[in-house]
């Protein structure tokens, strides 16, 4: 194929990429328009994907084929459980959110869908179809977060959520993340390719629906 093999993955996710990276949920967000009750639901269900995408983390630093993928993929465990851990607790004290919400809120279908998908992926994936979840879920956040004015919004909580999506370390991951993916997915048989294809296109669509459930539009 002409295109690497994310990219390829990318056009085969058409409408859906698109829609999830360019959503009417992020484009408020990245405004400063998104109301404080949209966003706090937002990310008290996004906090409940933290469990399953580090162990979708844990998963791919078991099953990657070289000690040089491992040590990228550390890193990143270590900016979830640290940074990204503590923006959340921060967020949800400001937002005023209750310590039932924090640990074990109403989880939205789409929510479910999602941390499913992670949670068989991780258990039954092989090392590309990991990485085929994972791309999604960094690409697709560094996709819309790229979109943020040079001016950020007022919002604290708003600005350093974009932020966090959008720095050089994140993109640098993404990066890291895609090329991975590319040089093992080059390497796989059609029927292998064909699979990598199903998850990206899933978790894809599983994005479209999270911001989707969140917009109050």
């Amino acid at each position: 194929m002409s295109d690497t093999f994310t990219d390829w993955l990318r056009k085969r996710s058409e409408p859906d990429w698109t829609a999830a990276t360019s959503h009417p949920f992020t484009d408020a967000l990245l405004a400063g328009r998104l109301p404080a009750d949209a966003m706090r639901g937002y990310l008290v269900q996004d906090y409940q994907f933290v469990d399953s995408f580090l162990a979708l983390l844990g998963s791919a630093l078991a099953k990657a084929d070289r000690y040089a993928s491992r040590l990228e993929i550390s890193n990143s465990i270590a900016v979830v459980t640290s940074s990204e851990n503590t923006y959340f607790q921060r967020a949800f004290e400001a937002l005023e959110v209750s310590a039932a919400d924090r640990k074990h809120p109403r989880l939205d279908p789409s929510t479910v869908e999602f941390r499913s998908l992670m949670d068989d992926t991780n258990a039954n994936g092989s090392y590309p179809d990991v990485l085929a979840v994972l791309v999604v879920a960094e690409w697709s956040y560094l996709e819309w977060a790229m979109g943020a004015p040079e001016r950020l919004p007022e919002d604290s909580i708003a600005a350093e959520w974009i932020t966090l999506h959008n720095n050089p370390q994140f993109q640098r991951w993404v990066g890291w993340l895609r090329g991975e993916l590319d040089r093992v997915g080059a390497e796989l048989d059609e029927r292998d390719q064909a699979r990598c294809l199903r998850l990206f296109q899933h978790a894809t669509r599983c994005e479209r629906d999270f911001f989707a459930a969140h917009w109050p539009g």
